[in-house]
């Protein structure tokens, strides 16, 4: 578990792997977080059980201010998808999201990951800055195109995700 310190009237932010116990605490965080969309507690339940090893909770007095939910694609190794990003609205503002990235990512179990991969509808400009500055933060290369489409996947349901990609630099890039 890492912790960093603020300011003397800041509160400590702890990051750690979440645990099952944790999956309740989590629902409750992205139910918060608007406009986020919302699994069941059970999928939350099975992502910190499973995936835990690739997903982040950060905790601020040990109340869940963000999390990440991640996974190592099972078709390629080298590429780590993020599914959902969450910060608490008393952890914006505090570049949280880009510190989880990175603490994600300094991970034994990421060591052989070379990219990045997410989806984001076109008018999320919170995750489009969120992974800009992360990319931008790691020299990585980050390119985007529809993926999931309104029409063709969300029966016209939901707006179309795009598929962002950022390509870490060949010097980031950790030895197989």
């Amino acid at each position: 578990m890492h912790s960093i310190q603020g300011s003397k009237t800041e509160s400590k932010l702890t990051f750690r792997k979440p645990s099952r116990e944790d999956g309740a605490a989590i629902w409750d965080l992205i139910s918060s977080c608007h406009p986020l969309d919302e699994n069941s507690m059970y999928c939350n339940l099975i992502q910190c059980d499973h995936f835990g090893d690739t997903c982040i909770l950060a905790e601020m007095d040990g109340e869940a201010v963000g999390w990440i939910s991640a996974y190592i694609m099972p078709s390629d190794p080298e590429t780590l998808f993020v599914w959902q990003v969450a910060v608490s609205s008393k952890a914006r503002g505090k570049g949280l999201g880009t510190r989880m990235l990175s603490e994600l990512f300094e991970r034994e179990e990421c060591k052989e990951v070379n990219r990045l991969q997410t989806t984001i509808t076109i008018n999320n400009d919170a995750s489009w800055a969120l992974f800009g500055r992360f990319s931008k933060s790691q020299n990585g290369k980050l390119r985007s195109e529809p993926h999931y489409t309104r029409e063709d996947h969300f029966d016209g349901r939901h707006a179309t995700e795009h598929m962002v990609t950022i390509e870490f630099a060949e010097e980031l890039k950790r030895a197989a």
